[in-house]
């Protein structure tokens, strides 16, 4: 079964409001670690402990943005599906991800089977073995 009308237009005015939302966050983000760039640079920080603190906030919000650029990247992706009429087809084996997948997960490229498959091929172990 694959989506209907409806069902795509309801998806892509998500995946189109969660843009703008993820654009918001990255703007507010981006207008906050300047904030904290000059606060560090007025000499705010007074010691190597306030030091490493400004950093590890520093390089938190580069993760977050980071990953928010990666939404955005995989909105942009599946907008373009919807678009060009392969919204909903497997990446892989171009069978159906199926509704309530893209429902859940709206961005998602493949089917259920695709994705396990892959996840198992990219999976690491979260600790090294000797």
């Amino acid at each position: 079964m694959s989506l209907s009308q409806a069902e795509k237009d309801a998806i892509e005015r998500k995946l189109r409001s969660d843009y703008d939302s993820l654009v918001a966050e990255v703007r507010d983000e981006l207008e906050r670690s300047g904030e904290q760039h000059f606060i560090d640079l007025a000499g705010r920080v007074m010691d190597m402990g306030d030091q490493s603190v400004a950093d590890a906030l520093a390089d938190l919000d580069a993760a977050m943005i980071d990953r928010h650029v990666r939404e955005l990247r995989e909105i942009e992706s599946a907008l373009k599906r919807i678009a060009d009429g392969s919204y909903g087809q497997c990446v892989e084996c171009g069978a159906e991800v199926g509704i309530e997948r893209l429902k859940a997960y709206p961005t998602a490229q493949r089917c259920f089977d695709c994705q396990s498959m892959r996840d198992k091929q990219f999976a690491h172990e979260s600790h090294p073995r000797l």
